[in-house]
């Protein structure tokens, strides 16, 4: 069981980042030849992906028939998703074979997000590390962290730190 940090604390991830929300949706439950093959598909394409870090994959979380995904860029989510050496290629021709022209049977659906640079927000108030916390590092929720505001107007603060530090 993951380790419970009793305090507040905040995710801080340096540079750009994608999440990419992915998830599929049973629309006729008795058709399992249908929609099992797709919710099969997914756990080894993320060990997968763990295996390789090249890949830009960062990590994910589960809830089910909904998975979140960290990325390092797009790019790297495009190059993966479109490699026909990975495990996710042949799941999708396989998909859209099995479904041809009658795609009410199960539903998939995905949502893919570019965060800039200091440009989220993240609290965690007695959890382990979980979502972006997995992916990032902890820090306390105090001073500048304390408020969702403050969390956000990192960015600022941080461009001019690295800045000054670099100049």
């Amino acid at each position: 069981m993951p380790k419970i940090i009793p305090k507040r604390m905040a995710a801080e991830i340096e540079g750009d980042f994608v999440v990419f929300i992915i998830g599929m949706r049973i629309n006729k439950f008795w058709k399992l030849h249908k929609w099992v093959p797709v919710f099969l598909a997914m756990p080894p394409t993320l060990k997968e992906l763990k295996r390789q870090p090249e890949s830009g994959f960062l990590g994910s979380i589960s809830a089910g028939l909904l998975i979140v995904q960290y990325w390092r860029s797009f790019e790297h989510l495009e190059a993966y998703a479109r490699s026909h050496d990975h495990r996710h290629w042949p799941a999708w021709v396989a998909f859209n074979k099995r479904t041809g022209n009658n795609r009410g049977d199960v539903g998939i659906w995905h949502e893919t997000y570019l965060v800039h640079a200091g440009e989220y927000e993240a609290i965690y108030s007695g959890m382990p590390a979980h979502g972006l916390a997995q992916v990032s590092k902890l820090v306390p929720a105090a001073g500048r962290n304390e408020s969702a505001r403050g969390r956000l107007s990192r960015r600022a603060e941080d461009i001019e730190t690295s800045s000054s530090v670099q100049g």
